[in-house]
């Protein structure tokens, strides 16, 4: 299977979560805000991925979708909203409930990747959005075909995987992520049942752990840890 290679690129507590709403400190949140975005320039890629809460709560505004009766019953096949675009954003949105403004976020052409239970009123509005979108299952998302339709229909060799933990974990039971990097805060949480860097849903069969090989270790300013893993079979 053709599909792009994978970097996991994530910020955590040294206890695992990644919430900083939890962190319940101003002056911290500031101090570590921008470890992220900083340290995710500094690899080659061309899209990144986050699933529907991540992208609802950081990137999408919350905006309310505009939905419409579909002029005509729509197929559930690739729909392409710019075919220039050359950097992307990656939307799991396997029920179809994102609103946006435009068909970018930051500058990156929007992708949602979709099940085909979602209404042609919704496709509708995508299309109208000219905002790209593929399907990849019936009901549930299958990753493989995610990332083998994301390499077939766009220019994408290297994809950054950048949370919630559940996708996260998805991805890691699949056998689908090649790379991690992970920012580790000099704070400890202790929030229970907050999500942490991977977690695999309960309807999922989970697989033994996952053997990661150490490539860089490096101290950042302000006590933070940058880690690089490869993944065993990558």
């Amino acid at each position: 299977m053709k599909r792009p290679h994978v970097i996991c690129h994530m910020m955590s507590c040294v206890d695992g979560k990644i919430l900083s709403a939890n962190w319940k400190d101003e002056e911290i949140t500031n101090t570590f805000a921008g470890y992220f975005e900083k340290y995710h320039e500094t690899f080659t890629s061309q899209a990144w991925m986050c699933g529907r809460i991540t992208m609802e709560r950081d990137f999408s505004g919350g905006v309310e979708p505009e939905l419409q009766p579909a002029p005509h019953p729509i197929a559930r096949e690739p729909f392409i909203g710019d075919a220039d675009a050359t950097s992307f954003a990656v939307a799991i949105d396997a029920h179809g409930k994102l609103g946006w403004e435009s068909n970018t976020t930051g500058g990156d052409h929007i992708v949602e990747v979709l099940t085909e239970q979602v209404s042609d009123e919704y496709l509708y509005y995508l299309q109208r959005q000219r905002i790209s979108y593929l399907f990849a299952g019936e009901k549930e998302v299958d990753f493989a075909s995610v990332l083998e339709q994301l390499a077939a229909l766009f220019p994408i060799e290297t994809l950054m995987l950048e949370g919630g933990g559940h996708l996260n974990g998805s991805l890691l039971n699949a056998g689908l992520i090649d790379e991690l990097s992970l920012l580790i805060l000099p704070l400890a949480d202790g929030t229970p049942q907050s999500p942490t860097t991977f977690e695999v849903s309960d309807y999922l069969s989970k697989g033994p752990a996952t053997r990661l090989h150490l490539t860089q270790v490096q101290q950042l300013d302000n006590d933070v840890v940058w880690l690089k893993y490869r993944f065993k079979a990558a």
